[in-house]
């Protein structure tokens, strides 16, 4: 039986360590590669296309987004899992699409493998949610309605945000102060009813892949990048 690839992707070594050890242990499963930062891991999924990406969602330079976009971007099989803290499942699962899974840091080992063999059998697994968590993650949907008020500036800022740039390169790429950027993003958070630049991103990827869909399904012989600039 082939065993599934899997890259790991985490801020902390003994989180690295600890994911490579469970997963090593069993027969459904190889680690082809441990990553500290978010560029490693992009190379990784570019290089070796595994069939899962384990990744911390709040590594730096806006590890989630760029890692998400990188496998959407590039039609990956592969499948994302964000392993998050219990005290951050809540913004995330609102902010993740449809075609991710999370699975908590405090799940046992057993638990992981078994979330994971689901994974690779093609089933989404979400954390068993109170009430609360379910009705956050529904919220999105309605923070995404806010999109209609933002201006085609915050659009724009939006975008670039998503692509994983700082604040001075997209002052830089939109020629405007980083102080006029800081403004732009405050309008964008109260507009969209969300606190951080990550579910900011989240967003946008996700906004995109609906309109991609539909233009595949209005065009089905029209490639994904047709008529794109």
């Amino acid at each position: 039986m082939r065993r599934a690839s899997v890259v790991i992707a985490d801020r902390y070594p003994v989180v690295l360590q600890g994911l490579s050890n469970v997963l090593g242990a069993t027969t459904d499963f190889n680690v082809v590669a441990s990553c500290s930062d978010a560029a490693s891991c992009i190379e990784a999924i570019r290089s070796l296309a595994p069939d899962i990406v384990i990744a911390d969602p709040a590594m730096p330079e806006l590890a989630a987004a760029r890692i998400l976009l990188t496998i959407n971007s590039e039609k990956r099989a592969t499948h994302l899992v964000f392993f998050v803290a219990s005290e951050d499942c809540e913004v995330v699962l609102a902010a993740t699409p449809a075609t991710c899974s999370i699975i908590l840091r405090d799940t046992d080992p057993e638990a992981l493998v078994q979330s994971l063999r689901h994974i690779v059998n093609s089933q989404n697994v979400l954390p068993s949610a109170p009430s609360e968590s379910i009705a956050s993650h529904e919220q999105g949907a309605i923070s995404e309605s806010g999109l209609t008020a933002l201006t085609e500036r915050e659009r724009q800022i939006m975008r670039l945000v998503s692509e994983g740039l700082s604040n001075k390169e997209i002052g830089r790429r939109l020629n405007i102060t980083d102080g006029t950027i800081k403004v732009h993003l405050h309008n964008i958070f109260q507009k969209l009813e969300i606190s951080n630049r990550t579910v900011l991103a989240a967003l946008a990827i996700s906004q995109h892949d609906r309109a991609t869909a539909a233009r595949e399904k209005a065009h089905p012989g029209l490639s994904p990048t047709s008529g794109e600039p």
